[in-house]
């Protein structure tokens, strides 16, 4: 045998290298049938061996961590106008920020829940994208607050008039917040093993439509429910999508907690002595339904545990045949529906929040409102779809109606906040979250994003290429559009 091995290795100097993979048996196949017995039999010791390898670099691998993200200091809270800039004075319960990795060989996504009002600033997003790149090769992030009234603000900075100065304990949390988050994904990142995945989801009747005069009242009734398992069946983790403002705890108790959310994780992490991690959908029209026995944040988060736990119980992981990750990021530049340079408007914001938080809004917004769209696919059978905002349940229930994938779960207030997103439909019956003072964004924004985002998941699946061919050109002269009845 070691002579045929000898002969083998001079034979294969003269060949071009073989490809790793699935492949690597047709790469040799040529090789095989001009050599003798010995060395086939050699070759066959030698694919072997190089099997597992393939096998190892297609495997699904998953990891999770954690961080306190909870403030030290006292600061103004986010989410209430009317708390202007009170200072919170302690704390309810602990504010989370949970980061899952996953990983098919060298293309990874993290996902983020936060116990925070909403996802990163633009400068933080910029600032982890760059470290969880450099550091762990991370390409695709979602991160995604839970909405809690009951947090810090994160948007004051280190200007004069923009924090310093009057708000030092909430401009240094918003400086300390984003290497917190990086610290999560790396760790996550580092403690990455092979893992099993499932999903299962059900309509419950825990939300309801807080802004529609219109019957029946449209909802997103759907949990879903994504356990990662070791291959010996033990949970990694178990990720919770569902829609609804976490808003039952009092208005003026001025104490961070993570509200709902916060009780159903802990009581699910208590049950199954792994990670639970929160994504909040589509959430913009949508609050807490509390029934006759699920009133307060402690009963309503314990009540919805009891939902996941049962779901978490029902799903069959198991190992994916064709294990993958890909991602896609647009950026969209929309126009505003209020002009954010006008004094008369900027004084009005600051009577209704306070000064120092709305010039860092009216900066980011000055010259229009940029949103980011993302859109991942796992394992070709998973699409997540986060939007950077408050986005209305209809943009998340057509989405749903219209992607034909086995699962899709949409990620509100991911990787930013550019205020609320409601329907076309909506916005027309006007009201809190469709008027435009606090949904800025242009009309037709959200169904914009969601069309990219119905592209983007079938591009990716290869049912169609989204290249243009031939990319359409300005009209020479403005086109005429007639307004009125022909003279």
């Amino acid at each position: 045998m070691n002579n045929c091995i000898a002969l083998l290795t001079l034979r294969l100097k003269s060949l071009p290298p073989p490809r790793l993979g699935a492949s690597a048996v047709n790469s040799f196949v040529l090789p095989i049938r001009s050599v003798s017995r010995c060395l086939r039999g050699a070759i066959f010791v030698i694919l072997l061996t190089l099997a597992p390898v393939a096998a190892r670099a297609a495997e699904l691998e998953v990891g999770c961590a954690s961080r306190d993200i909870t403030p030290e200091g006292n600061m103004p809270m986010w989410g209430y106008g009317d708390r202007h800039a009170l200072l919170s004075n302690g704390v309810l319960d602990p504010l989370m920020a949970k980061a899952v990795v996953l990983a098919v060989g060298d293309e990874k996504v993290a996902l983020v829940g936060l116990d925070l009002g909403r996802g990163p600033t633009i400068a933080m997003m910029a600032k982890i994208r760059e470290e969880i790149a450099a550091q762990a090769g991370i390409d695709h992030v979602m991160i995604c607050g839970s909405h809690t009234h009951h947090g810090p603000v994160i948007e004051l900075t280190d200007r004069d008039g923009h924090g310093k100065g009057k708000f030092d304990a909430a401009v240094a949390y918003a400086q300390k917040l984003p290497g917190l988050l990086i610290e999560a994904i790396v760790e996550a990142d580092k403690s990455r093993r092979p893992a099993r995945i499932g999903v299962a989801t059900k309509n419950i009747d825990y939300n309801r439509n807080r802004h529609t005069k219109r019957t029946p009242k449209v909802t997103d009734p759907m949990l879903a429910v994504v356990r990662l398992d070791d291959y010996g069946g033990t949970p990694i983790a178990v990720m919770v999508n569902f829609a609804a403002h976490p808003v039952m705890t009092e208005t003026m108790v001025l104490k961070f907690s993570a509200d709902y959310p916060g009780f159903m994780q802990r009581k699910v992490e208590e049950s199954l002595s792994a990670p639970c991690v929160f994504l909040q959908g589509a959430s913009g029209d949508m609050s807490p339904n509390p029934g006759s026995d699920r009133h307060g944040p402690e009963k309503f988060g314990h009540a919805l545990a009891a939902q996941v736990l049962e779901l978490a119980g029902s799903v069959s992981t198991s190992v994916p045949e064709r294990p993958s990750v890909m991602g896609r990021v647009d950026r969209f530049a929309f126009n505003s529906r209020v002009d954010f340079s006008s004094p008369l408007l900027q004084a009005a914001f600051s009577a209704a929040f306070f000064p120092e938080l709305v010039r860092n809004f009216v900066d980011e917004y000055r010259n229009g409102i940029t949103a980011e769209l993302n859109t991942v696919i796992i394992n070709g059978q998973i699409a997540l779809v986060g939007g950077s905002g408050e986005f209305f349940c209809n943009h998340s229930n057509r989405l749903k109606e219209r992607s034909y994938i086995d699962h899709t779960l949409f990620l509100g207030y991911c990787n930013g906040h550019n205020l609320y997103f409601p329907t076309i439909e909506a916005a027309s019956e006007g009201g809190y979250g469709a008027d435009q003072t606090v949904s800025p964004v242009e009309l037709g924004a959200g169904e914009q994003m969601m069309n990219r985002a119905l592209v983007n998941i079938y591009a990716m699946l290869r049912k169609f290429s989204d290249k243009p061919a031939l990319r359409a050109k300005e009209p020479a002269a403005p086109v005429a559009r007639t307004t009125g009845p022909a003279p």
